[in-house]
C-alpha cells in the first residue's frame, strides 16, 4: 500500500522558491504572507523567533537544517550580520490550505538536522548545485526538486514515526495505516468499524481504542472529516452536489449536506459563495 498515492492524488502540493543564498541581519515573514514554507539551512547559525502562537517561541539552528512550517506563521530570522547564514527556500502551498489533510496532520514548526534524514541527500545536492547555478529554467527546476523534498520530508517522518498523533502517526502504525489507507482510496465505500478493524487485523474494539489515542478522532469522525474535504475539491472544481455525494460516500444531497455543515457549519452552497468572496445569503436560499 502506497500510503500517500491516494493524499497526493486528491490535495495537489506545489512549491516556489524564493530565496537561494545568504542571509544577514533580521529579516521577517510576517502576517500577511498566506503560505507555509521549507527552509533548507545550508550553514548557520541561526535563531528565528515566532511571533505568533507557536510552540517553541525560539528555534536554534547550529547545524545544517530543514525547517518546515506547513501553514502562515509570522517569524523573525535572526543571524550574526557579518557572518549571516545560507538558505534556500520555497513557499509551499497546500491545496485547500489549512484545510488540507497533510498540512493539518503537521505541527505548526517541523526541525530535522540533515544529518538525521540522510535519503534527503541526493535531492539535496541536486537542489544546492541548481541553486549555486545560473541555467536556464533554473526556477522551475528548484520549484520541482523542492516538491520531491517535502515528499521526502514526510516519508521520513512516518518511516521515523517523528510525529506523535494524527493521520501521519497513523500512517506510520503498521496495523492503522492499511485502515487509513483503505478510507483513502475508497471513500465512497459504506465502512464499517468491523470491516476497518479487519482491514488493521484487529478487533474492533482494539482498533478503535488503537485508531483514537493514534489519530485523535474516531474512525467514524476521521472518515467524515475526509469525504467533506473530498466535497470541497469537488465542489471547488465544478462538480454537482449530487455527483460529489456518490463519489464521497453519501446516500444523495441531503446526507452530503447534513455531513458537510455539521463539519464545517455551513451548507455546500453558502461554502461556495465565501470561496468566491459573495455576499451571504439567508439559511433558507441555501
Amino acid at each position: 500500500m502506497d500510503r500517500l498515492a491516494a493524499l497526493f492524488n486528491r490535495f495537489t502540493v506545489s512549491a516556489r522558491t524564493f530565496r537561494a543564498g545568504g542571509l544577514c541581519g533580521v529579516n521577517a515573514i510576517g502576517e500577511d504572507e498566506p503560505r507555509g514554507q521549507l527552509h533548507v539551512v545550508r550553514e548557520g547559525p541561526l535563531q528565528i523567533e515566532h511571533l505568533g502562537p507557536c510552540k517553541p517561541k525560539k528555534l536554534k539552528v547550529g547545524e545544517p537544517s530543514l525547517l518546515l512550517y506547513p501553514r502562515p506563521m509570522p517569524r523573525r530570522f535572526i543571524t550574526d550580520p557579518e557572518r549571516g547564514a545560507n538558505l534556500v527556500c520555497a513557499h509551499i502551498e497546500f491545496q485547500g490550505g489549512a484545510a488540507n489533510p497533510i498540512a493539518a496532520a503537521l505541527p505548526d514548526v517541523m526541525q530535522l538536522p540533515l544529518s538525521s534524514v540522510p535519503e534527503v541527500e541526493p535531492v539535496l545536492s541536486l537542489l544546492f548545485a541548481e541553486a549555486d547555478a545560473h541555467n536556464c529554467g533554473r526556477q522551475a527546476m528548484l520549484d520541482r526538486l523542492f516538491e520531491v523534498l517535502l515528499i521526502q520530508v514526510l516519508r521520513a517522518l512516518m518511516e521515523g514515526s517523528l510525529v506523535r498523533s494524527g493521520m501521519l502517526a497513523g500512517l506510520a502504525d503498521s496495523r492503522l495505516r492499511n485502515a487509513l489507507v483503505s478510507i483513502h482510496e475508497k471513500p465512497q465505500r459504506n465502512w464499517s468499524l468491523e470491516e476497518l478493524a479487519a482491514v488493521a487485523g484487529m478487533s474492533r474494539t482494539a482498533f478503535a481504542n488503537a485508531f483514537r489515542e493514534t489519530v485523535g478522532v474516531t474512525p467514524g469522525a476521521y472518515l467524515q472529516t475526509w469525504r467533506v474535504g473530498l466535497a470541497q475539491e469537488l465542489l471547488d472544481e465544478g462538480h454537482k452536489l449530487k455527483h460529489i455525494a456518490a463519489a464521497v460516500g453519501y446516500s444523495g444531497e441531503a446526507a452530503l449536506s447534513r455531513a458537510f455543515r455539521a463539519h464545517t457549519g455551513t451548507s455546500p452552497g453558502q461554502w461556495q459563495r465565501a470561496r468566491a468572496g459573495e455576499p451571504a445569503q439567508s439559511a433558507q436560499a441555501a
